[in-house]
């Protein structure tokens, strides 16, 4: 509940609001007490400040889910390859350069646009949409790491460690960046929905980045190797698809949930 007031006794009411509100002409006391204070005589000032305070909460539901899926899909795939593989999917030091590439990517999310019917009514902090979330979309992602384990191990016939780990490398990257766009919106995205222009910029960018560093001495520093342009169509083709059925998959969350952001 709000409260607006500018005198002595209004500010009872002004504490015991959740949100008290006075003018800069106002008794000390009403300013003290108010959690906003009104330069101008316009209320569309507030109008704006709860626009900018749901496009912010929005933004940050939207790093949020994307870190937990990710994270949690990515650990899925870590620990089912290492069971299997004779070497590790991904290094350390690798791992950790793709997720400061993808987390500069993440950066960006603050400035980014958000659909006007989110910004309808507010929404609330809950822990257990989050954790329904994590599980839904974290094994979805995990499963088309899998197809690229399995692509590169029976279809390439990949026994090389380096170029096995360079291809998940680049390919996670590139996964995560597109799947970004998938995620930051209930609708479908580059279509009904876009993105900020420094979030599409920073998507291009990073994965053009994740790309070319195998074949550069900073990734061959980290363990990268140069790879053969066959393998494109796992870097790029499966990211698509990924996309594709995230589509599909966000429908029944949607339908089953009742929201998505």
């Amino acid at each position: 509940m709000g409260y607006m007031g500018d005198g002595i006794n209004d500010s009872p009411a002004l504490t015991n609001s959740d949100v008290g509100i006075s003018v800069d002409t106002a008794v000390d006391i009403a300013k003290e007490t108010a959690d906003i204070i009104l330069l101008e005589k316009d209320l569309n000032v507030l109008l704006e400040g709860v626009k900018e305070g749901r496009k912010s909460f929005a933004n940050l539901m939207k790093y949020i889910k994307m870190a937990i899926t990710f994270n949690f899909g990515e650990a899925i795939s870590v620990i089912i390859a290492s069971i299997f593989l004779p070497f590790l999917p991904i290094t350390p030091i690798q791992l950790l350069v793709q997720g400061l590439l993808y987390d500069f990517g993440q950066f960006t999310l603050p400035f980014d646009n958000v659909d006007e019917e989110y910004l309808q009514r507010p929404k609330e902090w809950n822990i257990e949409k989050m954790k329904k979330f994590m599980f839904f979309m974290g094994p979805i992602s995990s499963l088309f790491d899998m197809l690229v384990f399995a692509s590169l191990w029976f279809i390439f016939g990949v026994r090389e460690a380096a170029i096995f780990q360079t291809i998940w490398f680049a390919y996670g990257n590139v996964e995560n960046l597109m799947g970004m766009h998938v995620i930051r919106t209930s609708k479908i995205p580059f279509v009904q929905s876009h993105a900020s222009k420094l979030v599409y910029f920073s998507s291009i960018l990073l994965s053009i980045i994740s790309i070319i560093l195998p074949f550069t001495f900073i990734g061959h520093m980290i363990g990268l190797v140069s790879f053969s342009p066959k393998f494109f169509i796992l870097i790029l083709g499966v990211p698509v698809l990924f996309c594709i059925f995230s589509l599909f998959a966000k429908k029944i969350y949607i339908k089953k949930y009742g929201e998505w952001i």
